[in-house]
């Protein structure tokens, strides 16, 4: 079952290589779109595997930027789509490391053979605001589409607490710190006896959503991995548009406005580890960005 919900009057899998795991998905969202064919005109702006040269820098402040060229995509990190400047892990409220951490890990990847993958872990809230996303910080361009599609693999335990939260991935728009703007986020949420559900909302701020779908239809994946796809349309008009995908089957998709106030995209938070629901930590690899729908 699939419910949306609408408010306030301005609401308006496959295995083999990366480049493989792209084509199978993106002619799949083709398809969902009513996009026929190849040749759209779309450019990969981003891929990674965490392969290679790829490492964690040193901290500077609360950021640990993510550098070195990907061996088997030829991409450098930081990630820096968009006119993005100074991205990097983003230690918010993390106790030193006791709180909230990452690391590169190798282990099992989704296609059976081994890999390098972004592991992070929340333990518990030094603040109500512990979190480490991967930030795509600084955009310059962000009144343009974008297509962004990663594998992550969850714990199973702390998707069985009780009226719980977690996320990991969402983006801002400028001026939402002064509510001003809009943010888009995907939620797990878990109900009063511990079932976890989708959730994805649009909102000025967390206390005021402008829309929000929930989704007990497709099953939460536990301890194994995932594909995720999001797509969006920047507009304030009634052709705007935010689509999430979990392994090629759709949690949400909105029709309408993706932002306020005519406000651009400011950062976007890939990898997130965020929420209530503690102890948690997950893997994240194989990402993609595109600045349209992938070709076919």
């Amino acid at each position: 079952m699939i419910l949306t919900f609408e408010r306030g009057a301005g609401a308006g899998a496959s295995g083999g290589s990366i480049w493989g795991k792209m084509k199978l998905g993106a002619l799949a969202l083709a398809v969902l779109v009513g996009v026929t064919g190849p040749g759209q005109g779309a450019e990969l702006l981003f891929a990674s595997g965490f392969e290679g040269e790829v490492r964690l820098a040193p901290q500077v402040d609360d950021l640990v930027p993510i550098v070195g060229r990907d061996s088997e995509t030829g991409f450098a990190w930081p990630i820096d789509v968009l006119g993005a400047r100074g991205s990097g892990l983003h230690l918010i409220a993390v106790d030193g490391g006791r709180a909230a951490g990452a690391a590169l890990q190798r282990l099992r990847g989704h296609d059976g053979t081994m890999t390098r993958a972004l592991y992070s872990y929340e333990n518990y809230e030094a603040r109500d605001d512990t979190q480490l996303p991967y930030e795509i910080l600084d955009i310059r361009q962000g009144r343009r589409d974008l297509y962004v599609r990663f594998w992550i693999r969850l714990d199973r335990e702390s998707l069985h607490q009780k009226d719980k939260w977690r996320t990991f991935f969402e983006w801002k728009t400028r001026g939402n710190g002064r509510g001003r703007g809009f943010r888009l986020i995907s939620f797990i949420y878990t109900d009063g006896q511990g079932r976890p559900y989708w959730h994805f909302q649009g909102d000025r701020d967390p206390e005021h959503p402008i829309w929000e779908i929930d989704n007990f239809d497709i099953p939460v994946p536990e301890g194994k991995w995932f594909l995720n796809e999001f797509f969006w349309h920047w507009s304030e008009g009634r052709d705007g548009r935010a689509l999430w995908r979990v392994n090629g089957r759709t949690v949400g998709d909105h029709r309408g406005p993706t932002t306020r106030n005519g406000q651009a995209l400011d950062f976007i938070m890939l990898g997130q580890i965020y929420g209530d629901a503690n102890p948690k930590h997950q893997w994240v690899d194989d990402i993609e960005i595109w600045d349209g729908w992938p070709p076919g």
